[in-house]
C-alpha cells in the first residue's frame, strides 16, 4: 500500500512539474514578445513604424535574436502588425479620396514598410505561410521585385510546399512573364500532395496565359486555397472584373451595331435592350445591363461607350 501511495504521490508531483514547466514556457514566450515590443518602443531612433519616415530599423536577425526560442510568437506579432498597417492605410485613403481604390496599383497607399514587415515575420518563422500569401497578393501592386524575393525565399525554406509555387507563379503571371509562371506551376504540380490543377495551370499558362479564362481560373484557385479574408475579397473582385470585361465587350458590340444602323449613338439603354437581353441581366425600369455585382452599367461619351459605375463592387480600374 505504501509503495502504491508513494507512486501516486510521485505521479502527481511529476504532473504538477510538467504543468508548471508548460506554464513557465508560455510565460517566458509571452515575456520574450513583450520585451521585444518594449525594446522597440524604448528606442525612439529605431521604431518599427516611424511616424514621419515610416522606416523599419529592426532587422530580421536582430529581432530573431531578441525573441530567442519564441520566434513563432514574434512572427505572429509582426504578421498582425502587417495587417494593421495595411488596414490603416486603406481606411486613411478611403477617408480622403472619393471613388474606388485601384486593385492593380496600391502605390497610392505608400506601403513602404510592408516588405520589411513581411520579411521579419517570415525570417522569424520561415514555415509561416500566411505572410507569403499576403505578400503575393499585395506586393506586386507596388513592388514586384519584393514580391518575387519574398516568395523565392519562401520556396527555399519550404521546397515541398506547393502553394508557394502557386503564389510565385501568380506573381510572375501578373508581371506578364507567362513562361516563368508556367514553369513554377508545373514544378509545384509535381510535388507530393499537389492538386492536379497545378499541372493543368502550367499547361494553360504555356498555351493561353493572357486569356481571360486563364485569369479566371487563376483567381478561382487562389480564392479557394486562401484562408485570409482580405485576400479572398481582393480575388473575388478580380473575378468580378474579368466577368465585367466580357460583358462590356457584348455591350460595345450592341452599341456599335446601333450606331452603324441609325447613324447615331443610343440615347438610353432601352434603345439596345432587346439586343442585350439574351446575354445580360437588365434593370427592369431603365433597361440598363447589370454588371456581375448587380450594379447598372453607365453610358458614357454621349451614349457611344459603356463603363462601370464607380459605386459598383466591380473594380473601376
Amino acid at each position: 500500500m505504501t509503495m502504491q501511495t508513494d507512486a501516486i504521490v510521485i505521479a502527481k508531483t511529476a504532473q504538477r512539474a510538467r504543468t508548471m514547466g508548460l506554464a513557465s514556457v508560455l510565460l517566458l514566450g509571452a515575456i520574450g514578445v513583450v520585451l521585444l515590443a518594449r525594446w522597440i518602443d524604448a528606442h525612439p531612433q529605431t521604431p518599427v513604424i516611424a511616424t514621419a519616415q515610416e522606416d523599419l530599423y529592426v532587422k530580421p536577425g536582430t529581432a530573431k535574436s531578441l525573441t530567442l526560442a519564441f520566434n513563432g510568437l514574434a512572427a505572429d506579432w509582426y504578421w498582425m502588425r502587417s495587417l494593421q498597417y495595411v488596414g490603416r492605410k486603406v481606411l486613411r485613403y478611403q477617408d480622403s479620396n472619393p471613388g474606388q481604390l485601384s486593385l492593380k496599383d496600391l502605390s497610392d497607399l505608400d506601403l513602404r514598410i510592408l516588405p520589411p514587415l513581411l520579411r521579419l515575420s517570415t525570417t522569424l518563422d520561415p514555415q509561416f505561410i500566411a505572410p507569403y500569401e499576403f505578400g503575393a497578393m499585395i506586393l506586386p501592386t507596388f513592388n514586384n521585385e519584393e514580391a518575387i524575393a519574398l516568395l523565392t525565399y519562401g520556396i527555399e525554406q519550404n521546397p515541398k510546399t506547393w502553394r508557394l509555387y502557386q503564389h510565385l507563379g501568380y506573381v510572375y503571371w501578373q508581371s506578364g512573364n507567362y513562361q516563368k509562371s508556367a514553369d513554377l506551376y508545373s514544378a509545384g504540380g509535381r510535388l507530393p500532395g499537389a492538386p492536379s490543377w497545378m499541372s493543368e495551370m502550367g499547361a494553360r499558362m504555356t498555351l493561353e496565359a493572357g486569356s481571360r479564362e486563364a485569369a479566371r481560373q487563376m483567381y478561382q484557385h487562389l480564392y479557394q486555397e486562401s484562408s485570409d479574408e482580405f485576400v479572398k475579397q481582393m480575388l473575388l473582385r478580380r473575378m468580378l472584373q474579368v466577368d465585367s470585361f466580357e460583358q462590356r465587350e457584348i455591350i460595345r458590340r450592341a452599341l456599335k451595331e446601333y450606331s452603324t444602323r441609325n447613324g447615331k449613338c443610343p440615347t438610353s439603354w432601352k434603345d439596345i435592350a432587346g439586343t442585350l437581353l439574351p446575354h445580360l441581366r437588365l434593370e427592369p425600369n431603365t433597361g440598363a445591363p447589370l454588371d456581375p455585382a448587380g450594379t447598372a452599367y453607365v453610358l458614357v461619351k454621349g451614349g457611344c461607350e459603356v463603363d462601370v459605375d464607380p459605386r459598383s463592387q466591380v473594380p473601376y480600374r
